[in-house]
């Protein structure tokens, strides 16, 4: 069996398209994930039993935990599960994927879902150019999905062929003697052949092959297949370098959850084998210590009842592993992955005002995250490096998509809380006022996001503002800065001491200055101190300026009628 360079570079390719399909499905999942599919997510993981049904499900429909795990992480990545659900699901996944296991065993195939990848891209392609951005989204979904899979077949088929010539592995049968050292041995042997062939199932049936042609017995072919549960969870920690913080968390639970089930399995291995033989004897089915033919039986019954109670022994530790992974991936940066709520859980507070606070600390977030977006503005105009204004062109738009998806969840939340019947006249104006306020808050990253794609089509087209723009631009950004500090104070104030006068003067002062700049600007174009096209870009840029200006006097103006109500004539 010859690889050569060309097979090399085949394997890196095969997994550049999975990585490149897992970023599409991710991206997809972000801009196309609404409250609706949240709150089925997490209705379907609001505890950690229907968590683990989840997962049992939806790997036994695809016949893949790698494939779950990756949806998982993806799922994660685009904060529509929590890692704590995530870790309830990936739990499942390991229960879901031993029915494969018996499928091999009693029927003799596997089911295999990157067969239906093409007709899947078939299907989202024309929905790529439809007017309907949800149908565009769940398009790039679907093809990312497609591609994950294709990605990973291409990678079973571009290793070195193992599975079709079992011969190479004969030489471990003068390793089967040596105890506990056989069994470590081919426990890591496992793990390797299943991150080599990226399918545990197809590390099942060539254990399998192994068994019928005598090369190993039932207690090292059992050993073998708790490899095969560690090499597993390399997808989707695969998957998720391309993932944020979070997604990284949930691909690092997996991989405890299964190392920690394999380490205590090993402890009880002789106990767990003998009774699985004398319950396969009793049975009539034949000891598979004695008997070949009852090996694929009893090794399907091992994979699953090991996984069960490695499932049912965690299952009340999930809170220590979410700890665990934390501390293994912590956040490098400020908090600047976060696509979910903070502070908003599913439910509602035992009161409607403890379920306000709630809200209330979350706008508070909404507008500190919305801030550091414009800093990013800023800091796009001025950088002259272009690996770095790209970087954060990306992550302006994903701040963008971000404050799309928490004005409508938190708006979803206090619709919740105004259907409480014990809402008080105090608590509504306060819930109708911050209905007005997660309004404008998002349209102040709108009008971020229009200033990013301002400085991008400057930048393709190569113009080039003078030291004068740059200076009065900066200028203007340091009163809208103070605009937004102004407004966070308010915000955060708890609807007392309300610095409005202060507010007003400063919106004012914004607006004299954008009333300067464009007559200067007018001036300028007159005497041809640059060209048009710039004149436009460089009067796009102080107009979203002041616009977010106006947007963030209106939160304050908001704030201050929750005290000073209209008088009803």
């Amino acid at each position: 069996m010859e690889y050569g360079f060309v097979d090399f570079l085949t394997l890196i390719g095969s997994l550049g398209l999975f990585l490149f399909g897992m970023k599409m499905m991710s991206e997809a999942l972000q801009k196309a994930a609404g409250s609706k599919m949240r709150q089925i997510l997490a209705s379907m993981t609001s505890n950690r039993f229907k968590a683990v049904l989840t997962g049992i499900t939806v790997t036994t429909a695809v016949q893949s935990s790698s494939a779950t795990t990756v949806m998982i992480v993806s799922f994660v990545n685009a904060g529509l599960l929590s890692l704590i659900e995530s870790i309830g699901v990936i739990m499942g996944a390991n229960i879901g994927t031993t029915t494969t296991a018996w499928l091999i065993a009693i029927l003799g195939f596997n089911v295999k879902i990157s067969a239906l990848s093409l007709p899947i891209i078939g299907l989202g392609f024309p929905f790529l150019f439809s007017r309907k951005s949800q149908r565009r989204f769940w398009a790039e979904f679907a093809i990312g999905f497609a591609l994950v899979f294709m990605g990973l077949e291409y990678l079973k088929e571009s290793v070195p062929d193992i599975q079709s010539h079992p011969e190479i592995l004969e030489f471990l049968r003068h390793y089967t003697n040596l105890g506990l050292a056989s069994t470590l041995l081919f426990v890591l042997i496992g793990s390797v052949l299943t991150v080599i062939i990226q399918s545990s199932s197809a590390t099942l049936a060539l254990t399998l092959v192994m068994c019928n042609n005598g090369w190993i017995p039932f207690d090292i072919a059992a050993a073998m297949v708790l490899g095969e549960n560690i090499g597993t969870t390399i997808t989707a920690n695969i998957a998720a370098m391309v993932g944020n913080v979070s997604a990284r968390r949930a691909a690092r639970a997996h991989l405890i959850f299964n190392i920690f089930g394999v380490v205590w399995i090993l402890a009880l291995m002789p106990v767990f084998l003998n009774t699985i033989a004398s319950s396969m004897s009793s049975w009539s089915m034949g000891s598979p210590y004695e008997n070949v033919a009852s090996i694929p039986v009893a090794l399907a019954l091992f994979h699953t009842s090991f996984n069960i109670a490695n499932t049912l022994l965690l299952i009340g530790a999930a809170r220590i592993i979410e700890r665990a992974v934390t501390y293994m991936v912590p956040q490098k940066r400020e908090e600047d992955d976060e696509f979910r709520l903070k502070y908003i859980s599913f439910g509602l507070l035992t009161t409607p005002e403890m379920s306000i606070l709630q809200a209330k600390r979350e706008i508070q977030l909404f507008a500190s995250r919305v801030a550091r977006m414009v800093g990013f503005v800023r800091e796009m105009l001025n950088s002259k490096d272009i690996a770095e204004v790209e970087r954060l062109e990306r992550k302006i738009v994903k701040y963008e998509q971000i404050s799309d998806n928490i004005e409508v969840e938190i708006a979803t939340y206090l619709t919740r809380i105004l259907e409480n019947s014990d809402v008080t006249g105090v608590s509504s104006r306060r819930i109708r006022s911050m209905y007005k306020i997660i309004d404008e808050i998002e349209s102040i990253a709108d009008c971020a996001h229009n200033i990013m794609r301002t400085v991008k089509r400057k930048r393709e087209t190569k113009t080039r503002f003078t030291r004068e723009q740059y200076k009065s631009l900066n200028q203007m950004f340091d009163k809208v800065n103070e605009a937004i500090e102004i407004m966070n104070s308010n915000i955060e104030t708890g609807y007392r001491n309300i610095k409005l006068d202060k507010a007003i003067e400063v919106e004012k002062m914004i607006n004299s200055f954008r009333n300067e700049l464009k007559s200067e600007h007018l001036n300028a174009i007159e005497k041809k101190s640059y060209s048009y096209l710039t004149g436009i870009y460089y009067n796009d840029i102080y107009c979203e300026c002041e616009k977010m200006a106006d947007h963030m006097i209106n939160v304050s103006e908001s704030i201050w009628e929750i005290l000073h109500p209209p008088i009803a004539r």
